[in-house]
């Protein structure tokens, strides 16, 4: 199981992580991983100056993370996880 945590606090909400919550649940049930990936909320990860929303992944700080980048995001951290 891979957890993934997203900031949810105001610094990352204005930056979109709304949007990004909506990206990674929508790719999580497009790609059939509801069962192995695990999607959480948290209020901050003390990155706000990163130009994007930050995410946790398997405890693992990714920062940046926008509309544009996130299919490569999910490419890299989620389904390149999957396939090992």
């Amino acid at each position: 199981m891979i957890n993934v945590a997203v900031c949810l606090g105001s610094s990352c909400h204005v930056r979109g992580s709304k949007d990004i919550l909506a990206m990674l649940q929508k790719a999580v049930a497009d790609n059939g991983l509801e069962k192995e990936v695990d999607i959480s909320g948290s209020i901050c990860f003390g990155e706000c100056a990163s130009g994007g929303v930050n995410m946790k992944v398997d405890g693992e700080m990714v920062t940046g993370i926008t509309r544009e980048n996130f299919p490569a995001f999910f490419e890299e951290r989620i389904l390149n996880r999957i396939k090992k």
